[in-house]
């Protein structure tokens, strides 16, 4: 794997000078034209051997280029807040907006290596981390981002020499540490390790670079000279991949669906919902304090439905049942400019919850498979491939510890020009009811068509969809609350049998 970058390659410093001056425009050039057409951010992970250049690297690139449009992100242990959230977060939270650079000196797969050295994880676990890192990777690609990915490598004695001479040196001895010596000890560890990484993680959408870092010279002008020339292909629209995606599912001729089958005459009297209600949210507040909830768990939940399905009052009372210190309710509406500059998911990403707390969308990442999907807001391609992308996302929440309830409130057509018209009628409920709405049901039979198509492709053992009936507001929340406590105690009592 890492036979090249140990030839000795060199560059004399009189080329490196004279090749230098050249090489920095281009690069401010192509740095500026990024930046004003704001189409994709650039990727670039730093990786490799101790002294084998990676910061010497990272500041030339910042003398080199304009430093105020790129960002450098050191990761090292995760806090106490990354660790209550999904392993990935704190690298979504990091991601650059559309024309900017970011550059990750140690990256997603700095730990994995760590701990399979240390021998913290075992090889399946590293090579699942390493799959759903390869999933991310080209989600970014697909999102248009340009991710280049460097390896810096030494030999054995290379890496040994070089931090003695960085050692001598009193401008650079600051950078070797005892822990530098420590890893020089597990040299060979490491590179079985990081050889079967990169072999697993060499992807046609985000391939390594391996760099030899003996020669400052040839490491500098490689590195620059490949940066350069990809996002010079880049903006040119070339080298961007794509990944495969299935046909759309062709649904059943006789007109039967998983909406068409649901019985929506299902009632509760008032009586019934009032004691009903009251039941599941005690429960709820009960299970919402509970120390094996609140020390484990995180509780997301997704509110889908037809227009005036009734998902607002169905939040309410599902917000009444617990400390408002504990959950956020955050409604989605169009991506505003700082999240249309950044990977579809990631502005769901940043508001999910810690642990002990909750996160209502009203709305969620689902409408790229419905209402982007339906109205043209992006491509065939995108919304194909995004069913895999969100379980991906909502499979990553559950492994942390989040429990992932969705719900699709569903009423019938005429169910819905009555709402429609009582909300025009009534002066406290007309801010309800747009343009927008009545757009909408003129499609009805295309969101139909998405909605079943979600439901069979994002309904997974993990995180399944909850169908409500939702004709009758009563029925609908108590079904909510219900569900809802029962996912809960499921989880706790998984807990359990895991002991």
């Amino acid at each position: 794997m890492f036979e090249s970058a140990e030839l000795g390659h060199t560059i004399d410093r009189e080329t490196f000078r004279r090749e230098v001056p050249k090489l920095r425009a281009e690069l401010l050039d192509v740095q500026f034209e990024v930046l004003q057409k704001k189409e994709f951010q650039v990727v670039i992970l730093v990786s490799g051997v101790d002294g084998s250049g990676k910061g010497e690297t990272i500041n030339l690139l910042y003398s080199w280029m304009d430093p105020r449009h790129i960002s450098t992100l050191a990761f090292s242990n995760p806090t106490d807040e990354e660790r209550s959230r999904p392993y990935m977060w704190r690298y979504w939270r990091a991601l650059p907006p559309k024309g900017k650079v970011g550059i990750f000196a140690g990256s997603w797969y700095s730990h994995p290596i760590a701990d399979r050295i240390a021998g913290n994880m075992r090889r399946s676990e590293m090579d699942q981390q390493l799959d759903d890192i390869n999933r991310f990777e080209a989600m970014l690609v697909n999102e248009g981002a340009l991710v280049l990915k460097f390896w810096f490598h030494l030999s054995k004695d290379g890496q040994k020499k070089r931090l003695k001479a960085l050692e001598k040196n009193p401008n650079t001895a600051w950078r070797v540490t005892p822990e530098s010596y420590d890893r020089l000890k597990t040299y060979d560890k490491l590179q079985d390790v990081a050889g079967h990484v990169l072999r697993v993680s060499n992807t046609a959408h985000a391939p390594w670079i391996i760099v030899e870092g003996t020669n400052d010279e040839y490491r500098s002008l490689t590195v620059g000279r490949i940066v350069l020339e990809a996002i010079r292909r880049r903006v040119q629209q070339e080298g961007r991949q794509q990944v495969p995606v299935a046909p759309p599912i062709v649904h059943a001729i006789d007109q039967k669906n998983v909406l068409t089958e649901l019985d929506l005459t299902q009632k509760l009297s008032k009586k019934e919902y009032e004691s009903q209600l009251a039941k599941y949210q005690a429960r709820l507040s009960e299970l919402a304090r509970d120390p094996r909830f609140t020390s484990k768990h995180s509780l997301a939940l997704v509110f889908e439905g037809s227009d005036a399905a009734g998902k607002g009052g169905s939040i309410r009372r599902v917000g009444a049942s617990m400390d408002a210190r504990q959950y956020q309710i955050v409604p989605i509406a169009a991506p505003t400019e700082e999240e249309r500059a950044q990977p579809y998911l990631w502005r769901f990403w940043r508001h999910l919850p810690r642990t002990g707390r909750a996160t209502i969308f009203d709305r969620s990442w689902y409408g790229r498979v419905l209402v982007e999907r339906v109205e043209g807001f992006c491509s065939e391609a995108d919304w194909l491939r995004a069913y895999a992308e969100i379980n991906d996302f909502e499979h990553q929440m559950v492994a942390a510890g989040t429990i992932v309830i969705k719900f699709w409130l569903q009423i019938s057509a005429d169910e819905q020009l009555r709402r429609f018209k009582e909300r025009q009628d009534t002066e406290f409920k007309r801010f309800k009811i747009t343009d927008e709405d009545w757009r909408n049901r003129e499609k009805w039979d295309d969101y139909v068509s998405a909605v079943c198509d979600m439901v069979d492709r994002s309904s997974t053992g993990l995180a399944p969809w909850t169908l409500v009936e939702a004709n009758d507001k009563n029925f609908a929340r108590v079904k909510v609350l219900k569900t809802i406590c029962e996912r809960i105690e499921a989880a706790l009592k998984a807990d359990e049998g895991g002991k």
